[in-house]
C-alpha cells in the first residue's frame, strides 16, 4: 500500500538520521518492515494486535526462518511501532511482551591456526592477489566485520600503518582501535603500491573492484570462498569465518575476554562468551589426544 511504503521511507529516515544505524542495518530492518506488510495484507497497522503479531511469527516460522531470525524481525516490528505511536499516533505497540520461538545454541565455526595462515599466505602474481592477500590478512589479523572491511577508506588506512592500530566504525556507528598485525601491514602495503593501477582517481575506498569503485560486500565473499576451496579447507569459507577465527585464537592464547570483545566491538561480554566455549572445545581435544585416561578403553 502507498502508504506504508511513505510510513516506512520516513522510518528509514529516522532510523539513520536520529538513531545513527548503518546503512546495512536500516536496509535489514525495511525487509522485515516489508514482510509485515506482507503478512497485514488489507488490515491498517494502526489495527494490528498482538494476536495478529503471534500468527505472523507462527507463519514465519512454520516457513522455515529460525529463532534467532525471528528475534530480529520481532525487534524490527517492535521498534517501527514505537515510531507508529511517536509520530504516527498510533495508540499502541502490539509487539510488546512478545517472545521469538527459542534458537538452538549453536556455537560459530573457526578455523585451525593452521588453517587460518594456510587461508591468507597466498602467492601474489596480480593486482587483483595484492588486494585480494591484504583484505584476508585484515579480516584475520583484526576481526573485522566485512561491512568493516568494505568501508574502510585509504587516507585512514595510511595514516594507520605506522602505529598498527585501526580505527573502526562499526554496529551503531560505534568507533573501536583494533591491532594489525605485521604480516597485515606488509601485506596493505604491497596492495596500496598498485592501488592506483585500478582504482578510480576520485575513489576514496581502500580496497577497490575491477571497476575502479568500491568494492562490494558479494566480491569479497565470493574470493574468500574460492580461496578456501583451493586451499582445501572442506567447511565453506566466509569473512565472518575469519573474525571467528581472530576470536577464538587470541583467547586461547591470551585468555582475556574482555579484551576480546573490546576488539570484536561487542556491546555485551554476553556476546562475546561464545568464545570460551569454542575455547573449551579446543581445550577438550588436547585432553582427549594427550592425557593417558582420558578415553574409556573397551
Amino acid at each position: 500500500m502507498p502508504e506504508n511504503s511513505a510510513t516506512l521511507e520516513g522510518y528509514l529516515a529516522y532510523l539513520n538520521n536520529e538513531r545513527n544505524y548503518s546503512p546495512l542495518t536500516a536496509e535489514n530492518y525495511a525487509r522485515d518492515i516489508r514482510r509485515l506488510f506482507s503478512l497485514a495484507g488489507a488490515t491498517p497497522l494502526a489495527a494490528l494486535k498482538s494476536h495478529h503479531i503471534r500468527r505472523y511469527i507462527a507463519q514465519l516460522h512454520g516457513g522455515g526462518l529460525g529463532g534467532r531470525s525471528l528475534a530480529r524481525v520481532l525487534s524490527a516490528w517492535r521498534g517501527f511501532f514505537s515510531y507508529l505511536m511517536r509520530d504516527h499516533g498510533c495508540k499502541s505497540n502490539p509487539c510488546v511482551g512478545l517472545r521469538p520461538p527459542k534458537a538452538l545454541k549453536t556455537l560459530p565455526h573457526a578455523l585451525s591456526p593452521d588453517e587460518a595462515v594456510k587461508l591468507v599466505e597466498m602467492p601474489v602474481e596480480t593486482t587483483m592477489d595484492a588486494r585480494d592477500k591484504a583484505m584476508f590478512e585484515l579480516l584475520y589479523s583484526s576481526g573485522l566485520r566485512l561491512a568493516e572491511l568494505v568501508g574502510l577508506e585509504r587516507d585512514t588506512i595510511q595514516n594507520s600503518l605506522s602505529s598498527q592500530e585501526l580505527s573502526v566504525t562499526g554496529k551503531g556507528r560505534k568507533t573501536r582501535i583494533v591491532p594489525m598485525g605485521s604480516h597485515a601491514v606488509a601485506a596493505i602495503r604491497a596492495w596500496l603500491a598498485v592501488r592506483d593501477q585500478i582504482a578510480a582517481a576520485e575513489e576514496t575506498a581502500l580496497f577497490v573492484g575491477k571497476n575502479g569503485r568500491r568494492i562490494t560486500p558479494r566480491t569479497v565473499q565470493l574470493h574468500l570462498r574460492k580461496r578456501g576451496i583451493t586451499q582445501g579447507i572442506a567447511s565453506g569459507v566466509h569473512p565472518h569465518l575469519l573474525r571467528h577465527s581472530f576470536a577464538t585464537h587470541v583467547l586461547q592464547s591470551s585468555g582475556d575476554l574482555r579484551a576480546v570483545q573490546e576488539m570484536l566491538g561487542h556491546a555485551s561480554i554476553s556476546t562475546t562468551q561464545v568464545y570460551t566455549h569454542l575455547d573449551f572445545q579446543y581445550l577438550a581435544k588436547i585432553y582427549d589426544s594427550a592425557h593417558p585416561r582420558a578415553k574409556k578403553k573397551t
